[in-house]
C-alpha cells in the first residue's frame, strides 16, 4: 500500500543524540617468577600485535618494574585480550596475569 503524503503534514524530529568516543582501557601485564620472558614475548606479538622490538621492551618494564603497559582498548577488546593471555598462560601452565584498568 503506497504511503499518502498529505500537503502541511508536519514530521517528528528527535534530537539528535550525544555519542560518546568509547572509555578506554588500560591493559597491563604482571611479573611473576615463572614465566619465561620468551613467552611474554610470544603473547605480546600474537596478542596484542607487537613487533618485536615493542615486545621485548614491553617484557622488560615487566620484568624490572613488575608490569608494563600494552595498550588502550575499549572495555570489550581489554577484557578479549586479557582473557586470552590467560588462557594462554594457562595452556602453558604459566602464572601469567593481566588486569585491565581504566585510564
Amino acid at each position: 500500500m503506497p504511503v499518502k503524503w498529505e500537503q502541511g503534514a508536519k514530521f517528528a524530529t528527535r534530537n539528535a543524540e550525544k555519542l560518546r568516543e568509547p572509555e578506554d582501557y588500560r591493559v597491563i601485564l604482571l611479573n611473576d617468577d615463572y614465566t619465561t620472558m620468551d613467552f611474554v614475548v610470544e603473547v605480546l606479538v600474537l596478542i596484542f600485535q607487537k613487533n618485536e622490538e615493542d615486545a621485548n621492551r614491553i617484557m622488560m618494564d615487566v620484568h624490572r618494574k613488575g608490569r608494563g603497559i600494552v595498550g588502550s582498548y575499549p572495555w570489550d577488546i581489554a577484557q578479549t585480550k586479557a582473557n586470552q593471555v590467560h588462557a594462554a598462560a594457562r595452556e602453558h601452565e604459566f602464572p601469567l596475569r593481566c588486569l585491565v584498568e581504566p585510564l
